[in-house]
């Protein structure tokens, strides 16, 4: 009998590419600021890398733990 496909993998691809838009926008953001007239409040303190790098982190512990075998 084919074991069935846990929604924890599929969440972790999801939350694993999105992780890696947001944190690939961050670091593109980084190398071609914004101009400080424009840019958003506390944006120097970079949440789109921090938020894209647990994203990436937490996507990668659901694929790889929950893969199918």
């Amino acid at each position: 009998m084919r074991e069935s496909l846990s929604i924890w993998f599929f969440s972790g691809i999801l939350l694993l590419s999105y992780g890696l838009l947001i944190a690939g926008t961050g670091f593109y953001l980084l190398a071609h600021p914004l101009p400080k007239s424009s840019a958003p409040v506390l944006s120097q303190l970079h949440p789109d890398i921090w938020w894209g790098g647990l994203m990436t982190a937490l996507g990668l512990f659901y694929t790889v733990k929950f893969r199918p075998r």
